[in-house]
């Protein structure tokens, strides 16, 4: 009888001759549009979960594998820039794989572009537009610079703001919820039983380290503690920065019990400074971090931090930017996105329970 194993041996089209089905086979078998498929391939979040099933059980069935140099023939590949100025080498790293694994799927062409003041804002998005860019996408900290979002904006290219606390209005963006993530870890310390945290806080030009610090405030005083002044310390993202912070907080005395620093590079340069001056890593002092770059298992103990996708956030950016410029293409209004992705607090060794001062584990 013939039925749905029909659109298995259907003939294939020149753009999918390689796996021997199409996309109209897909979509047959999974009862849905061909548009509909077009839009899980591309990984697109206009798709119910169900549909989405579906869908991909039926590419699973038909062995069907989209030829991304045809799609990208038919199209025109797009050109995504990237306008890059991060202090942190570890997120830079993430976010490029998430992004260029995206582009390939999607037969998509990366351009990369690095500043760093105002003037080299404006200079590298000019380069971005001369080089033909249909898009940019703008990680932290230029995802906050009003300079960069109205440049773009004035010149009518489709921008995503990534990891943004405060999306622009307007502007579509990717972002966790920094808030609830330091909330998270601040409340795992207090579970601890950790009650002298210090911190140290990010740029204050970008958003997140703001929201950071203002939710370790708000979970020390949802437990009763002030946050003396001196026990937080100012950084910048950076591991030069992170030592600097770590050895005023760590020249106190009585120092810390715990010292949560917002970002990983910080946090891992905290060690340092306490590996140095003999400090136990978690029996006198407890460290975390955040962002879960790769550099928080590289070091030595593993850190306890929140795990931002970074990659995942990448890969999202290139989708939305991707729609964005297709929705343009076709006439068609481009409403401002925002993604809200989830975080995951990962405890690892760089944690433990606050020993008391002067008492010695394993002593009874």
């Amino acid at each position: 009888m013939a039925t749905s194993n029909k659109a298995a041996h259907a003939a294939p089209t020149s753009s999918d001759a390689a796996s021997g089905a199409t996309v109209h086979d897909v979509a047959r078998v999974a009862g849905v549009s061909a548009m509909t498929v077009s839009r899980v391939i591309n990984g697109r979040a206009s798709v119910s979960a169900a549909t989405r099933d579906k869908v991909e059980a039926a590419i699973a069935s038909l062995h069907y594998q989209p030829n991304l140099a045809a799609r990208a023939a038919r199209t025109g590949t797009l050109r995504i820039g990237l306008l890059y100025s991060n202090p942190s080498a570890a997120f830079l790293s993430e976010f490029l794989v998430g992004a260029m694994d995206q582009c390939r799927q999607g037969g998509g062409q990366l351009l990369l572009e690095c500043c760093e003041d105002l003037d080299s804002q404006r200079a590298g998005i000019d380069c971005l537009v001369a080089a033909g860019v249909d898009g940019i996408l703008v990680p932290p900290p230029l995802c906050d610079s009003p300079e960069v979002l109205a440049q773009l904006n004035r010149m009518g290219i489709p921008a995503i703001a990534v990891a943004t606390a405060r999306p622009s209005p307007g502007v579509s963006a990717v972002r966790i919820d920094d808030y609830e993530g330091a909330l998270a870890m601040t409340r795992h310390l207090l579970a601890l039983g950790h009650r002298d945290i210090g911190f140290i806080e990010g740029d204050p030009a970008h958003t997140p380290a703001l929201l950071r610090r203002q939710a370790f405030e708000d979970a020390m005083r949802e437990a009763g503690l002030r946050v003396a002044p001196h026990r937080v310390a100012q950084g910048y993202f950076t591991y030069r920065s992170g030592l600097d912070a770590a050895r005023q907080l760590l020249a106190q005395a009585p120092h810390p019990s715990a010292i949560f620093a917002s970002n990983d590079d910080m946090a891992a340069a905290t060690l340092a400074v306490a590996h140095g001056m003999g400090l136990q890593v978690p029996t006198e002092l407890s460290v975390c971090g955040f962002d879960d770059t790769p550099v928080a298992t590289t070091v030595w103990p593993e850190l306890t931090t929140i795990h931002q996708p970074i990659a995942d956030m990448a890969r999202a950016a290139v989708n939305l930017v991707i729609d964005e410029i297709r929705q343009r293409r076709a006439g068609e209004t481009a409403p401002a996105t925002h993604h809200l992705m989830a975080f995951t607090l990962m405890a690892r060794a760089s944690t433990g329970e606050c020993t008391p001062v002067g008492h010695i584990p394993g002593a009874k």
